[in-house]
């Protein structure tokens, strides 16, 4: 784990410490529009254990977290299906950043300015350790992924397909 970069407390860290959650800390030069492939070439590691926080909205433009692989993408179908709402849709980044409290590109799941349901991409479950965004650009933290049902609460879906 590469420590010689210190990264400033963000909301998600304090809400790591906060609930005695150990984590990496993973800084890496953020690139615009780099997305995940970006990061995991970065520092090393498959973009598949590298989780994206997507903030959507169902068609009452109720707010949602969507974590899921680097390399795939959400159908907003199947997901709509399974979480029994009419349709679900990416937010615009000003709307993602006024719920999440994040600017799109640092947007993590843990201390969001406003509480929203939380849904995981069941397969990501399955893996050892997990990259996610530690709340601003250019920086991921490593976890469980126990901790995104443990304490985020957040619901396996199976809605991912392959970009």
């Amino acid at each position: 784990m590469s420590k010689t970069k210190h990264v400033s407390e963000t909301p998600a860290t304090q809400w790591l410490r906060k609930h005695k959650i150990p984590f990496g800390e993973h800084p890496y030069e953020y690139v615009e529009h780099g997305g995940t492939a970006e990061s995991a070439k970065q520092l090393g590691v498959e973009e598949h254990v590298v989780v994206k926080t997507l903030i959507m909205e169902d068609e009452h433009a109720k707010p949602l977290v969507v974590l899921m692989h680097g390399d795939r993408t959400v159908s907003t179908k199947n997901l709509a299906r399974q979480i029994g709402v009419k349709r679900v849709e990416p937010c615009k980044p000003e709307v993602a950043n006024r719920h999440s409290g994040y600017l799109v590109g640092g947007t993590s799941p843990f201390g969001t300015r406003k509480a929203m349901p939380v849904y995981v991409e069941s397969s990501i479950l399955e893996l050892d350790q997990i990259y996610l965004n530690g709340g601003k650009r250019g920086y991921l933290v490593s976890i469980a992924p126990s901790v995104l049902t443990t304490l985020l609460e957040a619901k396996p879906v199976e809605c991912a397909s392959v970009d």
